[in-house]
């Protein structure tokens, strides 16, 4: 009672009615509120690693406090995350790369801007942007970086492919422009042709009118997986016991010779990746998944004259490209709103990471590629 007969003497004094005044301070304490909120992220659950190890044994789902945003910062609410190759080996401690621990895991994805920081321009709440370079801890509900981190893409294109443009399809492209210079009519091979990658592989080099000789493991489901490659676009599709010829060029018929080859598994089928080439090819290797060695004859550098090389997306994105980058995305966003560009996805809810995860490390047999929805 004493308070509210002070703020009415003091409200008469200067002339304004005590309902004003509290009208105001209302005010006042609901912007105090508004600023406090946009100065940092809600509190975010995420995916966390405290070791290296087995990804199903050392991660953990937790919720992690609210973060600052600072003035060139934005705040982004994730929408959707792959389970990349990638993310397994980084948690493992074997790929090359590694961010701090304790670490949230994730590599790439897409989100929608929640908050923004005061400096930020060209960015709005609403506005759905994927981290370009990609940036490690996207397995989280809230990513607060710089803006510099995040690219704008085009709302109506698909979730899915929005959070998994950029590790395979972009691969899939800079291999086929970055290696040999292709033209319609020329023939690549591939072995891995499942994969994203090569599945991509496969409808790009189709769009440029490039021929495509794709090899597959022997394994259950083998001929539906070619059914699904030959309706993406391949020439042909041969499993590797297929390929235990003497003369595997005599498979090819009408279809030249190989001039760029892409590897991702190594051993006994990187080897035939080098039967395939013609004279003066070139294989490109990108992965490993077998684990084990490349293997090469004496003739195949002497005689053939073939060249070996390897390509990891990491380096390129670390080159000065960014414009050149963000160009190739919006081009690849664009080949998927067209339904030019596909691949085998499995949406999971977040709250089934665990599942999702061991899908992913194979435990539960092929499965698609995995990506986690908020």
């Amino acid at each position: 009672m004493a308070i509210a007969r002070i703020v009415s003497l003091k409200a008469l004094v200067n002339g304004v009615s005590p309902s004003r005044v509290l009208l105001l301070r209302c005010r006042t304490l609901s912007s105090a509120v508004r600023d406090y909120s946009a100065s940092t992220s809600p509190p975010s659950k995420a995916v966390v690693y405290d070791q290296h190890g087995s990804p199903d044994v050392v991660t953990r789902v937790t919720e992690l406090p609210p973060v600052e945003i600072k003035d060139n910062d934005v705040c982004v609410r994730m929408l959707a995350a792959p389970i990349n190759p990638s993310d397994i080996n980084r948690i493992e401690g074997v790929y090359p790369v590694r961010p701090p621990m304790p670490a949230v895991g994730g590599y790439e994805g897409v989100g929608e801007v929640h908050a923004i920081g005061s400096a930020v321009k060209g960015l709005s709440p609403g506005d759905w942007v994927i981290p370009s370079p990609p940036s490690s801890g996207t397995w989280q509900t809230y990513v607060v970086k710089e803006q510099t981190v995040w690219q704008k893409i085009d709302k109506s294109t698909p979730m899915e492919y929005a959070a998994t443009v950029t590790v395979n399809p972009l691969t899939a492209l800079r291999m086929l422009e970055d290696f040999v210079a292709l033209k319609s009519g020329d023939t690549i091979v591939q072995n891995g042709a499942t994969s994203i990658v090569g599945q991509c592989v496969v409808q790009l080099a189709r769009l440029r009118g490039i021929h495509s000789i794709n090899i597959i493991r022997d394994r259950a489901g083998s001929d539906e997986a070619k059914a699904n490659l030959k309706q993406l676009g391949a020439d042909e599709v041969y499993t590797e016991s297929q390929l235990e010829v003497k003369n595997v060029r005599g498979l090819l018929g009408n279809i030249p010779e190989p001039v760029l080859g892409f590897n991702c598994v190594g051993g006994n089928a990187a080897s035939l990746i080098l039967k395939f080439l013609k004279q003066g090819g070139t294989m490109v290797t990108y992965g490993g998944m077998s684990k084990k060695p490349i293997t090469v004859s004496t003739s195949s550098f002497i005689f053939k004259e073939l060249t070996l090389t390897g390509f990891w997306l990491q380096r390129w994105m670390s080159t000065d490209k960014a414009e050149e980058r963000q160009s190739m995305i919006d081009y690849l966003l664009g080949l998927c709103r067209d339904g030019k560009l596909n691949y085998e996805l499995e949406v999971a809810p977040f709250d089934d990471f665990h599942t999702s995860l061991e899908k992913a490390m194979g435990k539960r047999g092929r499965q698609p590629k995995q990506v986690l929805k908020f």
